[in-house]
């Protein structure tokens, strides 16, 4: 954009400086990071943070907006300047911590904009080991009230979605709904000592035994998730699902109540086609569809259930050309999401604990992190890229799923190498979208030939890329660590649903390090089996023993 556009974006979205905006020049980066306490970029942030969150524009002047631009940088960049401030600010939260560089295209001016999410429940954010605020127009270390104010904050322990609903009562569920319950229940339990019980239970029994309803009393999760669509005035807060098309052809729809029926309504009104893809060390072209219908049903389940409904927003299923975008209210809420990619993290606490355990119980989502893996392997295994949270904010979560090829070497090279590790899938699929990697990441890439061109401009190159195929030695030396082969065995069980011993032998035994003799390579593999069905139980063994074959476990199909 040009200056004036610029100008124009600028007054649009920050006019005014307040608790949660500042426009300072800082047109010399050299001592304005980390300089003078109090008046520095570090102190500014951290007086931003320590309030309720905001921005911070550099390159215009103070009190006009008018663009001025960075005019030294020193050694700083949109990239490492983020990893230095986080350096720098004891606390702050790097969920929500970005910059956003933009220059003009006239007259070659540059702003950066800080975006500050705000301080962590009962922690200030530090710069030069004091916390700073902004009291009226100066900024002054933080005063004792404030101070005492965070520090003192209020945990909210109450779970909005197991709150009964005064008035609402069985009639007020929807009998599809209802039934479907049933079924999903059943089959969820299929196992259970109970099983048999179940077509016997009345519905107030079953929606208690179910974790939906509270001795008999309907509950906020009984309405989001079973209730008549005209029974949504009982809930206080926007119960609602937005479908939006964007590109050529534009429409919308509002879906509300009973989710668990309305999400499939939504799945129907997504445009799902199938392309071909070519690899080149093949004769035949692999036919994908572009989206996978399991993956938007878990992203939508999962907005179901860690939407924060306090913030009385509708979730929001934005369909492009290329990508759908899931959006709903609230921060993710323990971690980051990639600590979930490759299913070894479990989160220990959840937004709404008992609309979360209705959901499970209806075999709409687990409870042990494993959506967000589903989710990544199914994108990796159709050679499309891995979902992607890079956009979410503070407060709200962004989820973009790709129903298109972004780089055709990444694909290639999942095409053409179809066990690479999941971890080196993450690092080329971050490469692809240029975002930025570490120097150990990019190194290690670059030995397995997987990347060409220089720091920050990498790019998958497919046509190097020859290490899985050709056996090398790098490929055959190395010791990989278990989630490696572990991945290897759950995406094969999740293309071909079972496997026997022995067809996980020759899937296996020849990718472990060339150093191992044969019976080592048996061992190794006994203790991987061993591993996935008694500690991770992400598989189990149908059939006899001798004879039986491996499957995935319940959670992992979903």
């Amino acid at each position: 954009m040009n200056e004036q556009e610029l100008q124009q974006h600028l007054l649009a979205h920050f006019p005014k400086e307040n608790a949660a905006c500042e426009w300072k020049e800082f047109k010399n980066l050299t001592h304005s990071v980390s300089g003078r306490k109090g008046e520095d970029i570090a102190s500014y942030i951290s007086a931003i943070s320590n309030m309720a969150g905001g921005h911070l524009v550099i390159g215009v002047e103070d009190n006009s907006l008018r663009i001025v631009g960075i005019q030294n940088f020193h050694d700083y960049t949109p990239e490492n300047i983020r990893q230095r401030l986080l350096g720098r600010c004891t606390n702050l939260d790097s969920e929500g911590f970005k910059v956003d560089s933009i220059t003009t295209s006239d007259t070659n001016k540059t702003v950066w904009i800080f975006h500050i999410p705000p301080h962590r429940l009962r922690l200030p954010v530090y710069a030069h080991d004091k916390a700073w605020q902004r009291l009226d127009d100066v900024l002054t270390e933080m005063r004792s009230e404030r101070l005492d104010a965070i520090i003192n904050e209020v945990v909210n322990s109450v779970d909005w979605s197991a709150q009964i609903v005064d008035g609402a009562t069985l009639g007020d569920l929807d009998p599809d709904a209802l039934n479907l319950a049933r079924e999903k229940f059943t089959e969820k339990n299929r196992n259970a000592p109970f099983a048999a019980d179940i077509a016997t239970w009345d519905m107030p029994t079953f929606l208690d035994k179910a974790k939906i309803t509270i001795q008999g009393r309907i509950t906020r999760t009984a309405l989001l998730l079973l209730g008549r669509h005209e029974a949504s005035h009982f809930l206080p807060n926007l119960a609602q699902i937005t479908w939006k098309l964007v590109g050529p052809e534009v429409a919308y729809e509002h879906f509300g109540l009973p989710f668990l029926l309305t999400t499939t309504q939504v799945l129907h009104r997504i445009r799902n086609l199938s392309y071909k893809l070519f690899p080149q060390n093949q004769l035949l072209a692999t036919e994908v569809s572009k989206y996978d219908t399991r993956v938007i049903l878990e992203a939508l389940h999962n907005c179901i259930a860690h939407q924060d409904y306090h913030l009385k927003s509708r979730i929001l299923l934005t369909e492009y050309v290329d990508r759908l975008v899931f959006e709903n209210a609230g921060g993710f809420f323990e971690g980051k999401p990639e600590d979930y990619f490759s299913g070894e993290q479990t989160p220990s606490r959840y937004r709404n604990p008992w609309l979360a355990q209705a959901m499970v119980s209806l075999n709409m989502i687990d409870t042990m992190g494993f959506g967000i893996r589903t989710m990544t392997l199914s994108q990796r295994s159709r050679y499309f890229p891995l979902p992607d949270y890079s956009k979410s904010e503070p407060n709200k979560v962004v989820l973009e799923i790709y129903g298109h090829v972004i780089d055709e070497n990444y694909t290639r090279l999942l095409l053409e190498n179809r066990d690479l590790p999941l971890t080196t899938v993450v690092l080329l699929d971050r490469v692809q979208k240029h975002q930025p990697i570490t120097d150990d990441a990019a190194a290690m890439l670059r030995k397995g030939g997987l990347i060409g061109g220089r720091k920050p401009n990498y790019y998958a190159a497919a046509q190097v890329a020859k290490t899985t195929g050709n056996k090398s030695d790098y490929i055959r030396n190395r010791a990989f660590d278990d989630g490696y082969y572990k991945d290897m065995i759950l995406a094969y069980l999740a293309q071909y649903g079972s496997a026997t011993r022995g067809e996980i032998e020759r899937l296996i035994l020849d990718k472990l390090s060339s150093v191992l003799d044969d019976r080592q390579k048996q061992n190794k593999l006994r203790n991987l089996l061993y591993a996935m069905s008694k500690k991770d139980k992400t598989i189990e063994k149908s059939g006899s023993s001798q004879r039986g074959r491996w499957v995935l476990t319940m959670g992992e199909k979903r």
